[in-house]
């Protein structure tokens, strides 16, 4: 008896000790690694894991362990998604101990690769009323079972535990806040201040240029207005990425992605400009036809053109969105064009949203499509 109130005592400490510990961190990631190795440390276990359910509370979406090596982790596959023994803390979130897990019925037994365990706990770590997930621990150093002590001591360190996800959580959620305060205050400074600056200093170029003397410097001012402009564009296609919340999926990076995608069947990288208010004015459904289309139209291009140019324009101006990719190629027939399948989707998609598609000849050769939907269908 009094072994036991010893060992109790000495694990009351190390639950303390470990509560510091896990409270200490504001970073989520890092504040479950804690956890999982506390948990370990504070019970003698050997192998540990911290299991987080996915949204549906049925399966695991995170499985973060400690005692199992790189390699072995390689070897085992993918992360368990919660069956067998994992998911009876799953189905009933209560604290569960075996003294052999590979005798329960439940059972899955291991994966290829995996180690052996036997002994078993696992706890559920709840955020206020709501289970978060499972820590799992098995075999207890020594080749002994875990206890009473033990269970009641990695109870009290899921609690902490609850306690320190929410706070990690809250810090995060408040890190996000301000980091949207400072883009906005970012984007008003760009509209109010860098891009009327820019606006005057084009004004002032143009009024220059039309009192220039000589026709090579007026050529330069005006190639210098024209420079300016297309820095307000691409000033303002910022302000807009900064009004984007920063973990929204972005249409503008997709792309532009798709663009440096077609830089090796095209033998060149296209010179791709995206205007407007993209990533929140154009509905998903319309951002997924664009992205197609921009593939296909891309893809034409590499495959027909043999051009050494290709210029793409996406813009968002008013209820419209307008996709153009031109090329110096060789040029073709519209008509003869518009019996292939990729370009019959593109005019066929067009059509279902309420838009126009054209294929054309360039004013300087080469070829012009252009994909234009409203933004309402």
């Amino acid at each position: 008896m009094a072994r036991y109130e010893h060992a109790g005592v000495k694990g009351l400490r190390r639950l303390l000790d470990a509560v510091l510990i896990v409270g200490s961190e504001l970073s989520l990631p890092v504040v479950l690694r804690r956890i999982t190795e506390t948990a370990a440390e504070l019970v003698d276990a050997q192998y540990a894991a911290l299991g987080v359910l996915d949204r549906t509370r049925t399966s695991l979406s995170e499985f973060i362990t400690v005692g199992v090596s790189e390699d072995e982790r390689a070897r085992i596959g993918p992360p368990p998604k919660g069956h067998g023994i994992l998911g009876l803390l799953i189905v009933e979130p209560k604290p569960l101990r075996l003294p052999d897990l590979t005798a329960h019925p439940d059972s899955y037994g291991f994966p290829p690769g995996h180690p052996p365990m036997t002994s078993f706990l696992g706890v559920p770590i709840l955020l206020r009323d709501e289970v978060f997930g499972n820590l799992y621990l098995t075999d207890k150093r020594g080749g002994d079972v875990f206890t009473d002590v033990d269970e009641e001591l990695v109870v009290g360190l899921a609690s902490a535990a609850g306690l320190a996800i929410e706070n990690a959580r809250l810090h995060e959620n408040a890190a996000s806040m301000a980091l949207l305060e400072e883009r906005e205050r970012i984007a008003r400074d760009l509209h109010d201040d860098v891009i009327q600056r820019l606006f005057a200093a084009g004004l002032s170029l143009q009024s220059t240029a039309q009192i220039a003397e000589q026709p090579v410097v007026a050529q330069r001012l005006e190639q210098a207005v024209s420079d300016l402009d297309v820095t307000i564009r691409q000033v303002r296609t910022a302000i807009f990425q900064l009004g984007r919340p920063a973990t929204a999926p972005s249409l503008r990076a997709e792309l532009l992605a798709v663009c440096a995608d077609s830089k090796r069947p095209l033998g060149f990288e296209p010179h791709c400009e995206v205007r407007g208010p993209i990533d929140s004015a154009v509905p998903n459904h319309a951002g997924e036809h664009v992205v197609l289309a921009l593939r296909e139209a891309l893809s034409n291009v590499a495959r027909h053109a043999r051009a050494s140019r290709a210029d793409v324009d996406v813009a968002v101006d008013g209820e419209r969105l307008r996709l153009e990719v031109s090329d110096d190629g060789v040029g073709m027939d519209p008509d003869a064009m518009l019996t292939g399948s990729g370009l019959r989707n593109m005019a066929q998609r067009a059509q279902e949203l309420g838009g126009v598609f054209s294929v054309a000849p360039g004013a300087g050769g080469g070829t012009v499509v252009v994909w234009e939907i409203p933004l309402g269908s």
